[in-house]
């Protein structure tokens, strides 16, 4: 039985092709056609969850744009900028919700662990990874939307861009790999973790680490030791990167990682992949031994 017909939950899915035996019947291409149907099944089977599920997706995206709403005109945001502080805040804010992403996928990963889910995909025949890469898929999905969402609103408030659409759509792809970096963070943790009890005690970390960036105020605002911190927080690259693309203030400082930060916007989500996506794929195979 594939992983297709065995999921339970999608809707006359196309049926997989037959699985490759121990000995290798099909070839490399029946092999990678079957990974590539389970993988789709199991992205199929998240954004199932969707539709389900409504409440919860508006609720993951409103909550970014209740932040950027409250620090736009109730908190106040963009302290030490020379410029709109509103253009300011609307990309460290687009970073800001792709690292807290991370939330959800260590929720749902969760989830399925305790709900026995998991273990009874891995007892299927069918790809191991294709759970993973099912998760990935739908959580990257879910990112685009949430990118989608929040520059919409942050258009509404009054943030543009500046640098044409080419330097845009490198913003998106800087702002996408952190949210992929992320996700493999959360993938681990979570099955690390191994209770949904346990996120929150996650969240207790990821806030901290999100506040201490550039999001809402240069480090030049702040007191020496700290504005070097932050300078160097991931989410802090990136949010500076994506303000150089689209051309909004930035509060540079004059500093090395202020002056490259593009490059580390690229140097440290590829870092934490090359850690957290081995672990995961490594922690996933150990799950039911």
């Amino acid at each position: 039985m594939s992983a297709t017909t065995a999921y339970g939950d999608s809707a006359k899915a196309t049926p997989a092709p037959t699985a490759p035996t121990e000995q290798g019947d099909g070839g490399g291409g029946s092999r990678l056609a079957w990974a590539l149907a389970d993988s789709w099944t199991m992205t199929r089977r998240e954004l199932a969850h969707w539709a389900r599920q409504p409440v919860e997706v508006v609720v993951g995206l409103a909550f970014p744009v209740m932040l950027l709403l409250m620090f736009t005109y109730l908190v106040g945001g963009g302290r030490g900028v020379d410029g709109d502080p509103t253009e300011f805040l609307v990309p460290g804010m687009l970073a800001l919700t792709m690292a807290f992403g991370l939330e959800s996928t260590m929720l749902a990963v969760t989830q399925d662990l305790n709900r026995g889910v998991i273990d009874r995909f891995r007892a299927l025949p069918m790809v191991p990874g294709a759970v993973l890469v099912g998760r990935s898929a739908a959580d990257m999905l879910q990112s685009v939307a949430a990118l989608a969402v929040m520059a919409g609103v942050g258009y509404a408030v009054g943030w543009r861009w500046h640098n044409g659409a080419g330097a845009a759509l490198a913003a998106v792809g800087l702002l996408l790999l952190l949210r992929f970096a992320m996700l493999w963070v959360g993938i681990h943790l979570a099955m690390v973790a191994g209770r949904p009890e346990l996120v929150t005690a996650v969240q207790i970390l990821v806030w901290p680490v999100g506040f201490l960036s550039n999001v809402f105020a240069t480090p030049a605002s702040m007191p020496g030791w700290l504005g070097a911190v932050v300078e160097w927080n991931p989410m802090s690259a990136t949010a500076t990167a994506v303000r150089e693309l689209f051309g909004n203030p930035g509060g540079a400082t004059g500093s090395w990682a202020a002056e490259h930060a593009q490059l580390l916007a690229l140097l440290w989500p590829s870092a934490i992949i090359a850690v957290f996506f081995p672990l995961a794929v490594g922690k996933f195979a150990r799950l039911s031994r």
